[in-house]
């Protein structure tokens, strides 16, 4: 027995040894890289939050900003001539030409419309009409209409004859005038 003893005296203690490696190595060891690993997950989804925090607090001023740009959108397509198509918008500014004329005591002999003109996202429509004015008082109240008007038109060509030499009064003018619109 005393054989026996002197094993279990040697095995009881290393079985203890063996057994807090065991333990020290798949226990310890695995919960502590377990806890690093949580450790960082805390971490990355704290700095995470803390950037949707940010968006979240920055949102106010986005949709100002938005709003201020919606707003200088709307201002800037108040410039250009409306029309879903080129043809639309050719017979709006059309009708805007003559409107200006005739409200100043001219007479329409003819219009036509110009071929456009693309430029980028944008088309330069042209109109040309040939009327008979009054007066020159008449002609140039036309012409400041036609210059200061919103949407932006302008007067391409000017071709200005006297309609009768003897009795300088009538004149027939020939207007090319042009307008951006934003239609395909």
């Amino acid at each position: 027995m005393a054989k026996k003893s002197k094993i279990l005296m040697i095995a009881v203690p290393l079985v203890i040894i063996l057994l807090g490696a065991v333990v020290y190595e798949y226990g310890y060891l695995r919960a502590r890289t377990e806890l690093s690993d949580l450790r960082d997950a805390v971490s990355t989804k704290s700095k995470i939050a803390a950037k949707y925090r940010a968006l979240i607090a920055e949102k106010p001023r986005l949709e100002e900003t938005l709003v201020a740009r919606r707003e200088a959108r709307k201002a800037e397509n108040s410039r250009l001539i409306e029309g879903q198509t080129s043809a639309v918008a050719a017979a709006g500014l059309q009708n805007v030409v003559k409107g200006m004329i005739t409200a100043r005591g001219g007479t329409i002999a003819s219009e036509r419309v110009e071929k456009p003109e693309s430029r980028g996202k944008f088309r330069i429509i042209t109109v040309t009409v040939d009327a008979v004015m009054p007066d020159t008082r008449a002609l140039t109240d036309t012409l400041f209409a036609i210059e200061t008007q919103t949407p932006y038109l302008v007067v391409r060509e000017l071709d200005i004859r006297i309609r009768n030499f003897r009795e300088p009064r009538d004149l027939t003018v020939k207007l090319k005038v042009s307008g951006l619109t934003g239609g395909g």
